[in-house]
């Protein structure tokens, strides 16, 4: 009966500790979001100018390539990005914006035709492909259009 209980102990402890490593890793990982812009300039008007001008920008702090293929970024209510073959360069920076255009090595396209990111507040979450939580960044409704995370 010792025996049980004791496992019990364990497991409980185990249980409460291992949400605590993952997101001390998540805050250590090179690839990192360093900004939101989730209020673009002027009058919401859904246009495809207007809908780039909401964006999320990541960067592989690390002086090694980090392959993101896989990867996911997504908000609150469950829009997600997911990239395709794609590698990181050390030290370097993409930008995801939420309309369309043509993809490259510095700049990703979501190709929404609406909003993804509220003005209001909302959190941005990159996990890697095993779904593994790298980083994220929350802001609340204020005057500002964006936020460094």
């Amino acid at each position: 009966m010792r025996h049980r209980a004791a496992l019990l102990v364990l497991s409980l402890v185990a249980a409460l500790t291992i949400p605590l490593v993952s997101n001390a890793q998540a805050a250590n990982y090179p690839i990192q979001i360093v900004l939101v812009f989730y209020n673009s300039p002027g009058s919401d008007n859904g246009s495809n100018s207007s809908l780039n001008s909401e964006y999320v920008t990541i960067k592989n702090t690390s002086s090694v390539a980090r392959s993101m293929t896989g990867y996911t970024l997504r908000d609150r209510a469950g829009h997600v990005y997911t990239f395709g073959t794609f590698t990181l360069g050390a030290g370097k920076s993409v930008t995801v914006h939420t309309g369309k255009g043509t993809n490259s090595s510095t700049h990703k396209y979501w190709g929404r035709e609406a909003y993804v990111w509220n003005n209001t507040g909302d959190t941005a979450y990159l996990r890697n492909a095993f779904g593994t939580l790298r980083d994220s960044c929350t802001w609340s409704g204020s005057s500002h259009s964006s936020t460094r995370c």
